[in-house]
């Protein structure tokens, strides 16, 4: 198969000399910020230009802090530059990170998915520099999923949080890019925005079709496959089942000690869900929930990534667990910090949880909104289908 060469952003740096140059530059990236010649967006900028502050979101500047997981604020050894952590004490920048830079630069891979942190570490960036008269680049990065296919839920905005801000879908279809034009719109803000687009990418294109350098954006979204299944079975993260951390494949198995893997496999290809077929599986994670323990389930073989339908491959089989062991199935309560299940924060509404709605009935009372806003985005695109 051949693939379409893609430029990212940061391959057309220099087209944006003109906003870099003698201006200190702020930029919030990871180890996903690399060019075709796997530079680093921290290495290309510093050489060139005056980089005088680093921002790390969740996973830290080098990806190498599990989900969740505090992120300190220290010393980039390489550059000298200090790294202000925003997934840490603060998530938003303060007066004291504002006062290191004129121009905020954004490079990181997100993975299509509305609970992705890194989208909200780039939005909430964005508000702080409208406040305080910053301007913003934002170096565009495929949407690994792709840009054409939308599904999910349209979160209400009640179950705002870190993991779900807006009212977006779960799979919005929007590169990183074009999401900051969405949000400088959503949010109204008085922000002096560019985006550096792609050359090369087109809407229909999955990871697979690209010939770009690919790292990671997570320890759990490890390949393609993970980020696709992600969509639809990070809901298992609100849930008592392992959802495939602590394995090699993350969010492509489900289970627990407790799951019958031969019925459930059996009920969900009897579904006949497009673009997936469940295979019964044995594993054992290494940590996260069950760790240590020999778990039955499912992996997802996605047969056709296209025609994937990944939210409700995830949604469905939520309901047959459920169906299948209601008497060891428990939903995750939330925190003292946070009441709101993390179930709920993840789907964007209390529906399913609360309401008694089924995964057929949750997408059925979200068609209307998943189709607005089908339109809605078209005004931000950047690429055409």
């Amino acid at each position: 198969m051949n693939k379409q060469r893609v430029l990212s952003g940061l391959d057309q740096l220099p087209k944006y000399d003109h906003l870099l140059r003698g201006r200190r530059i702020g930029l919030m990236t990871n180890h996903t910020g690399i060019n075709l010649n796997f530079e680093s967006a921290i290495d290309v900028i510093s050489r060139n230009y005056n980089l005088t502050a680093l921002f790390a979101c969740e996973h830290g500047i080098r990806g190498t802090v599990q989900a969740g997981e505090h992120v300190d604020t220290t010393v980039d050894e390489r550059t000298g530059v200090p790294v202000f952590s925003c997934y840490g004490d603060h998530t938003r920048l303060t007066a004291e990170m504002l006062d290191t830079f004129d121009l905020f630069v954004f490079d990181m891979q997100d993975v299509g998915a509305r609970f992705y942190t890194y989208l909200y570490s780039l939005s909430y960036a964005m508000e702080e520099c409208a406040r305080h008269g910053k301007s913003v680049l934002v170096l565009d990065r495929i949407n690994p999923i792709g840009g054409a296919k939308v599904e999910g839920t349209v979160l209400d905005e009640r179950f705002h949080s870190f993991v779900g801000e807006y009212a977006l879908p779960t799979r919005y279809g929007l590169t990183i890019g074009e999401y900051a034009l969405w949000v400088k719109r959503h949010l109204d803000l008085d922000l002096d925005l560019t985006v550096a687009p792609l050359k090369g990418w087109y809407r229909e294109f999955l990871l697979p079709d690209c010939a770009v350098p690919w790292v990671a954006p997570s320890p759990n979204i490890n390949c393609f496959e993970s980020a696709l299944c992600y969509i639809g079975t990070c809901v298992f993260e609100g849930t008592n089942l392992s959802e495939g951390r602590g394995t090699p494949l993350p969010f492509q198995i489900v289970g627990a000690p407790w799951v019958n893997g031969a019925e459930l496999a059996k009920r969900m290809n009897a579904k006949k869900i497009q673009g997936v077929h469940y295979r019964e599986c044995s594993f054992s994670p290494n940590m996260s929930k069950h760790a240590g323990q020999m778990c039955q389930g499912v992996q997802l073989h996605i047969t056709d990534a296209e025609q994937f339908d990944s939210f409700a491959a995830g949604l469905f089989l939520l309901d047959e667990i459920r169906a299948l062991h209601g008497d060891k199935f428990e939903f995750l309560t939330g925190t003292v910090l946070n009441s709101q299940s993390h179930l709920d924060r993840l789907l964007g509404t209390d529906a399913y949880r609360v309401g008694g709605k089924d995964a057929s009935q949750i997408i059925k009372l979200h068609a209307y909104d998943i189709d607005t806003f089908k339109k809605e985005r078209q005004q931000y695109f950047l690429y055409r289908l």
